[in-house]
């Protein structure tokens, strides 16, 4: 991945707040809209989720996910050639006693302020999303395949 390339995928998360995640309930695919932010200094991606979401239940299930960002669409480009990454990773909730916890969430407030009252619920628990693959797709014919170290290199080059 050439810097341009870098520098493309660094301005898509930076610019998309929002994201597709997939889990598996009972056995099949599902999918759901989650905002996300990106723990500081790492690879990994940070949601905020409510526990009677199904999603959340699935991840306590299920840590196995995917989460696909897409730059938003343009009457100039064609569908198949929006930037995207997909991330597979691994889910986990953080507990407000775990020593990150704070990191993660001034992290995700960093990003939605409008989120703080969420966090005096008792349902919302913070998930990180540690990738464990990544594929960006820049447009057509322009596709690569990172590791978790490959991205946070992306990401630390900002």
């Amino acid at each position: 991945m050439n810097p341009a390339q870098a520098h493309a995928l660094r301005d898509l998360l930076a610019d998309q707040c929002i994201a597709s995640l997939g889990t598996l309930h009972d056995g099949e695919p599902f999918v759901s809209m989650v905002p996300f932010a990106l723990l500081p200094a790492t690879p990994d991606f940070l949601i905020h989720v409510s526990q009677m979401a199904a999603h959340t239940k699935d991840m306590l299930i299920s840590p196995q996910v995917s989460l696909l960002v897409v730059a938003p669409s343009s009457p100039e480009v064609p569908p198949q050639a929006m930037a995207r990454v997909t991330v597979q990773g691994l889910a986990t909730r953080y507990s407000d006693s775990d020593p990150g916890h704070t990191i993660a969430q001034a992290a995700y407030l960093a990003r939605f302020p409008l989120s703080a009252p969420m966090f005096e619920f008792q349902d919302f628990s913070l998930f990180t999303i540690r990738s464990r693959s990544l594929r960006f797709v820049g447009g057509f014919g322009q596709a690569w395949s990172l590791t978790p170290e490959m991205f946070a290199e992306v990401l630390a080059k900002n």
